[in-house]
């Protein structure tokens, strides 16, 4: 297959993490025999230092031209720090994502069997948890009109749905749903949110459509409670924009660390595919930043053209390089691996996989051939 990927890796740790996550997929390229293509484009903070702009419009041409995003990560203390800035790089991510009709974000959540003791949550509760979370993109509160008094002592910001853009999001998890454990529950905030008692009204009627999906409901101040007291009760997870946003990052912990979580976000067209992570400055050339979530998001990536077989063995090596520990410092605080390490075991564990490998340790160190 050949592919055409625009690479927007952004700010922070974002270019060191895509560069691992192309490096797995030349690997993969190279074994399954597909042509990936590459071009990059600037986005987020270091697109407003170049050009003025989050989003240039150089960068929309590049992606629209493009079979699928490969998304880095995006912000700057230098914006973050400032809420009077007029220009952000958050602005960008929300433009592309209006632009692509980016309209769902999944987020899958799975706890690991190897750094289960690595979570603050206690392993008997999240031993086995694995679930996916359906974020609606592009509507609600954070694309809705906002408004700031002449004063500066008042602000609104409207959070607005249309049936439509339900609709869309609701069916893309009830399907999901049906091709895992059959169960989806909608978090929403009916008891309050007029918004809300909408998606429950919507979602109940296409749920109708689907009756092998058991459907149940969550606020999401209990929904967050249960995440943490229980995550194993969730199948697939339905929500809005900002409550999404809120409980996967949330999730994120059960797993170990947020360096895990990958996302997709997809629209009738194209599909982009980004960590969950920030752009975490602090790490920014140090080697330390987990690139597992970006290597996770590749392999999304290539489940969404339907290489199946390509994207479990990407599973497969990330699994592997768990197992033997083979990890960035945010897993083991006395690891010896950064992110190029971790990185090059991954495509070296896909290029030389026959079924039976023995790893040489100290090549890893050496940044030589890992396995053998």
């Amino acid at each position: 297959m050949n592919l055409k990927i625009a690479v927007l890796a952004g700010d922070g740790i974002g270019p060191e993490v895509t560069a691992q996550a192309i490096q797995t997929l030349n690997a993969i390229a190279e074994v399954y025999d597909h042509e990936f293509t590459y071009t990059e484009a600037l986005v987020g903070a270091i697109a407003i230092d170049k050009t003025g702009d989050p989003l240039p419009q150089g960068t929309l041409d590049v992606c629209e031209n493009s079979d699928a995003v490969l998304f880095g990560a995006i912000g700057d203390p230098k914006y973050d720090n400032n809420p009077s800035a007029k220009i952000r790089p958050e602005q960008g991510l929300l433009k592309l994502r209006k632009t692509l009709g980016l309209f769902g974000n999944i987020r899958p959540m799975k706890a690991y069997a190897t750094l289960l003791d690595k979570s603050p949550l206690r392993r008997d509760i999240i031993e086995g948890a694995d679930f996916t979370i359906y974020r609606e993109l592009t509507g609600g509160i954070y694309f809705g009109e906002k408004q700031l008094s002449e004063d500066g002592n008042y602000a609104s910001d409207l959070c607005a749905y249309a049936k439509e853009e339900i609709e869309r999001i609701a069916h893309l998890a009830f399907k999901a749903a049906r091709n895992r454990r059959k169960k989806l529950t909608l978090v929403d905030k009916a008891n309050v949110l007029e918004t809300s008692r909408l998606w429950r009204k919507i979602v109940t009627a296409i749920g109708k459509s689907y009756s092998d999906v058991q459907l149940d409901f969550l606020f999401v101040d209990n929904a967050a409670m249960q995440i943490i007291l229980n995550p194993k009760q969730f199948d697939v997870v339905l929500t809005e924009n900002m409550f999404g946003d809120i409980i996967s990052d949330e999730a994120s912990i059960i797993g170990g660390s947020i360096g895990l979580m990958a996302s997709a976000s997809v629209g009738s067209e194209i599909a982009l595919f980004e960590p969950i992570h920030g752009s975490y400055p602090q790490a920014k050339g140090k080697d330390i930043a987990n690139p597992v979530a970006s290597i996770l998001s590749a392999a999304m990536l290539l489940e969404h053209f339907d290489l199946v077989d390509e994207a479990e063995l990407i599973h497969q090596a990330v699994e592997r390089s768990l197992e033997l520990g083979i990890v960035t410092p945010d897993l083991n605080p006395e690891s010896r691996y950064g992110t190029a390490k971790v990185g090059a075991f991954i495509a070296d564990y896909i290029q030389n996989y026959d079924g039976e490998l023995f790893i040489n340790k100290d090549n890893i160190d050496m940044g030589q051939s890992t396995i053998i």
